[in-house]
């Protein structure tokens, strides 16, 4: 390993350290979830938004409210119903009769933190007035646009079942989620671990702020540093376009996969794979990197077609395949 890439490591290590307060503090309430936990800072710290799906019950928001919590930042939550307007998420222009002059009121988008909850219960207008936020970190009100404050994330959540008055995300929306985590039910040990702390009346979900907006910036710049072999960005490359033209790998998905990922998914994936690195406190990124994450970037992003429908194929079905045909570096 060469001086720079050792340097590179140490100052990760540093840098990796801080997060350790922000953990420590998760960990007062949310039991087990570590892949969620670790995603849900990943995020954060790669500057990506996170669609969250699992079953009822799961501590989605509460594992959303607790990393706010433990966050110097401004949170707000949004619970998605399907009488909910654009205006009750963007803001919109008040008339003063008075004064004949129109005042904004400003909503619950301008957070640092933003919680939608049950996304997918609110029509498509109402979903697409977080589309100009989440991309250009931006909210126009009438004629006037408003920048968000930095840093902005929105993690937003879903439930697989129940779908009766639900919305589907639109593939514009669903696009500009960097991750796509699936929530698994607990261990036996977990579970029992829960019931002991949550049990009672009143549980105590107190956490402290460890961690604030110029020392996510700061973790940032840290992670921005970490190296990536140029082995590295063909093979991120070359995974995205297997997922378009899986023939051109040698890889035998003809008719499964109606549209693969987007150049944003090739972006992400890189960021996503230096945010496991950073995780890891390693000041580069390995194949195995791109491999752990590649599912939560792309599990959103590939729509399979009706002959991988009737063959019972998903989208993470066929994602396993390239993964496992594509040559490693």
């Amino acid at each position: 390993m060469s001086d720079a890439v050792e340097s590179i490591n140490r100052q990760v290590q540093q840098a990796r350290e801080r997060l350790q307060p922000l953990f420590r503090e998760v960990g007062r309430v949310i039991i087990g979830q570590h892949g969620l936990i670790d995603r849900l800072v990943l995020g954060l710290l790669t500057d990506g938004h996170i669609l969250l799906e699992g079953m009822p019950g799961l501590a989605k928001t509460l594992a959303v409210r607790t990393a706010a919590r433990a966050l110097r930042l401004h949170f707000q939550r949004i619970q998605f119903t399907p009488d909910l307007l654009p205006a009750d998420v963007v803001g919109t222009q008040i008339y003063n009769p008075r004064s004949g002059e129109f005042s904004v009121k400003k909503g619950p988008i301008f957070a640092n933190v933003v919680l939608a909850d049950e996304i997918n219960r609110s029509p498509a207008k109402v979903q697409s007035a977080l589309l100009e936020a989440m991309q250009e970190k931006q909210v126009t009100i009438g004629e006037q646009s408003y920048l968000l404050q930095q840093p902005f994330l929105v993690l937003a959540t879903q439930n697989p079942i129940e779908q009766e008055g639900t919305y589907p995300l639109p593939e514009a929306q669903v696009d500009r989620f960097m991750l796509k985590i699936k929530i698994g039910y607990p261990s036996r040990d977990e579970e029992l671990a829960i019931l002991e702390r949550m049990g009672v009346i009143d549980p105590d979900l107190s956490v402290n702020a460890v961690l604030g907006p110029d020392d996510i910036f700061a973790l940032r710049q840290a992670l921005d540093q970490i190296y990536v072999d140029a082995k590295i960005n063909q093979y991120i490359v070359d995974l995205i376009h297997a997922t378009r033209r899986p023939a051109d790998y040698g890889l035998d998905l003809a008719g499964l996969i109606h549209y693969g990922a987007s150049p944003r998914a090739t972006i992400f994936l890189k960021r996503a794979a230096k945010g496991m690195a950073f995780l890891d406190g390693r000041g580069y990124v390995t194949p195995e990197d791109v491999k752990t994450i590649a599912p939560d970037v792309l599990r959103h992003r590939i729509q399979v077609t009706y002959e991988a429908e009737a063959e019972e194929l998903n989208a993470e079905m066929l994602l396993q395949r390239i993964l496992d045909g594509l040559p490693v570096p």
